[in-house]
């Protein structure tokens, strides 16, 4: 049950009309990486975690009920950017573009660049936000990821926040308004905070690497293919330790000297690892016995209730 408080959560506000700007802000409201796209799939995500997970469900449905308000915020940013657009543009005697026009050709010059440049704000919308990125691309479902595997969605969840962070510290280095500068930089505050919420969510869940029940074959799970020749770079990604499974990267410095002499890679041995495949087997029937029995024993088997009220 969803219900709106007229307050926004930030008390945004702009110093002056910047319909420009309120174009490049679109990417925040309809964008790929924008809060319309955080908060539906927060929400979704939500959903194959109210029974087995009811913690994280709770997580999952307060943060995106969160996004929706900044949705909100930026919406009305966008709103008080635009200024009288909309009223100009009602002004159908007057103000018309074909008056506009007809006032000379630099006039006309310029009607036709805002047009170019901000359509869904003359054509589409007039002094309105739009559903869409900065370029008029209307928004998509395909943004969204659910997998209704946990460790993944966290995961992807954290990427999105980092994007969105990324995408807020871009906007504040396009504008000169202190006022929207500092809605900005509240936005952006969210980014970071909600990733690390994120983090911390993932980090209850044990095991949690590799995602999902499947471990990974100790013949492949450590192996450095140096496949691009020239100079070649060593580090952490390819020498010493794995970050999680702990195992001792394999530098394959004669990538198809290997593949050749192993029968594509079917005849290796593990090497610098102490996992087998044995070992590998046990862990696998004992995570999917243990994640299939948390989400069955928490799933009704007959007249199933999403809710229980509270007298």
């Amino acid at each position: 049950m969803f219900y709106h408080v007229k307050d926004l959560q930030f008390n945004a506000r702009v110093s002056r009309p910047d319909p420009r700007f309120a174009r490049v802000m679109l990417e925040a409201f309809g964008g790929a990486n924008g809060e319309l796209k955080s908060a539906l799939q927060y929400f979704v995500q939500a959903f194959s975690c109210h029974n087995p997970f009811p913690d994280k469900y709770d997580m999952l449905m307060d943060i995106a009920t969160e996004e929706f308000g900044h949705l909100e915020i930026v919406g009305a940013t966008i709103q008080m950017l635009l200024g009288k657009v909309n009223g100009e543009m009602k002004d159908a005697l007057e103000d018309t573009p074909l008056h506009t026009m007809m006032s000379g050709k630099s006039a006309k010059e310029e009607l036709i660049h805002q047009a170019f440049t901000n359509p869904q704000f003359l054509v589409g919308a007039p002094g309105s936000p739009a559903l869409t990125d900065s370029n008029g691309n209307p928004w998509c479902a395909t943004y969204v990821s659910a997998t209704a595997e946990l460790t993944v969605d966290l995961r992807s969840n954290m990427a999105g926040e980092a994007r969105a962070k990324i995408g807020y510290e871009n906007l504040l280095q396009l504008t000169d308004d202190p006022l929207v500068k500092e809605t900005l930089g509240f936005l952006m505050a969210r980014e970071v905070t909600h990733y690390q919420q994120f983090e911390a969510a993932l980090a209850t869940i044990q095991p949690n690497f590799p995602p999902g029940v499947f471990q990974t074959s100790p013949r492949y799970s450590n192996l450095y293919f140096d496949l691009s020749k020239g100079e070649d770079a060593r580090g952490p990604w390819n020498e010493g330790e794995s970050t999680q499974l702990k195992e001792q990267w394999q530098y394959i410095e004669k990538p198809l000297e290997e593949v050749r002499s192993t029968n594509g890679l079917l005849d290796r041995k593990p090497e610098g690892t102490d996992r087998s495949e044995k070992n590998i087997a046990k862990k696998e029937a004992h995570l999917s016995k243990e994640r299939s029995g948390q989400v069955l024993s928490a799933t009704p088997e007959e007249k199933a209730s999403w809710c229980k009220y509270h007298q």
